[in-house]
């Protein structure tokens, strides 16, 4: 009998892989028995099935695998695993921890991400940096009175750029904090990506983390510190008989 069990990201990312549908594929149909938790491991998106089953649907030669996965009773056990696998002169295998192989195995489409997510980064803190400097150049010109003021009153410099920069990062941890809530519906959002080593498709779900979180917050206030420190400059030095004459 044609059986499969199938991880929680299929069943829910794949129209037909609900629990007790028939699916057809390599010439046979196959019944979905079982859905299994992987607990947001790379088997979430995998589909199971009896091997000896699956060889014969397909017309492969028995005991070929591409790979096997073994589950040891301790971390510690690994080197000794290790050691007795390579040792024999009837094997011919390369012996990974699973992090260690999908790592290798998804090496080529983590290095895309990275890249294309840093440009992408990039371009949006440049356009968050001009956007900085235009609000708070603004905001300089809009309280020209209020600066020279401020001067005349015995406020120094430095007091005129504190408050700039002040009133910039608060800005800015601003929307750091409300882009932080925008993409939290993303969180635990299921999709998939080509893996392009072994041209299988896997499924794999966005986690929000609080190290992220972070990040978006420190790299928000960099930008509105960057942004916010010419204006703040040009403030501090407006001439006060100048700054004055607005009133």
């Amino acid at each position: 009998m044609s059986e499969l069990v199938v991880g929680r990201n299929v069943a829910s990312s794949y129209a037909g892989f609900e629990l007790g549908s028939t699916v057809k594929f390599g010439g046979g149909t196959w019944t979905v028995v079982g859905v299994f938790d992987a607990g947001g491991s790379a088997f979430d998106s995998e589909v199971w099935c009896d091997a000896h089953v699956l060889n014969q649907v397909y017309l492969r030669p028995p005991n070929i695998y591409q790979s096997v996965t073994a589950r040891l009773a301790s971390a510690e056990e690994f080197q000794r695993f290790k050691d007795a696998l390579t040792a024999d002169p009837r094997l011919n295998v390369q012996v990974d921890r699973e992090v260690e192989y999908y790592n290798k195995q998804s090496r080529q489409l983590t290095t895309l991400i990275t890249v294309l997510g840093s440009i992408v980064a990039l371009v949006m803190g440049i356009g968050a940096v001009f956007g900085a400097l235009n609000s708070m150049y603004s905001a300089v010109i809009e309280r020209t009175r209020e600066i020279g003021t401020m001067r005349a009153l015995g406020f120094t410099p430095g007091s005129v750029v504190a408050s700039f920069m002040i009133e910039s990062l608060c800005i800015a941890l601003l929307g750091g904090g409300l882009g932080c809530i925008g993409v939290m519906p993303l969180n635990d959002l299921t999709t998939g990506a080509m893996n392009w080593s072994t041209f299988s498709y896997l499924a794999f779900a966005f986690q929000i983390t609080p190290p992220l979180i972070g990040a978006g917050v420190a790299f928000a206030l960099l930008m509105g510190f960057v942004g916010g420190v010419p204006p703040a400059l040009r403030a501090a030095r407006l001439p006060v008989v100048v700054a004055l004459r607005e009133l």
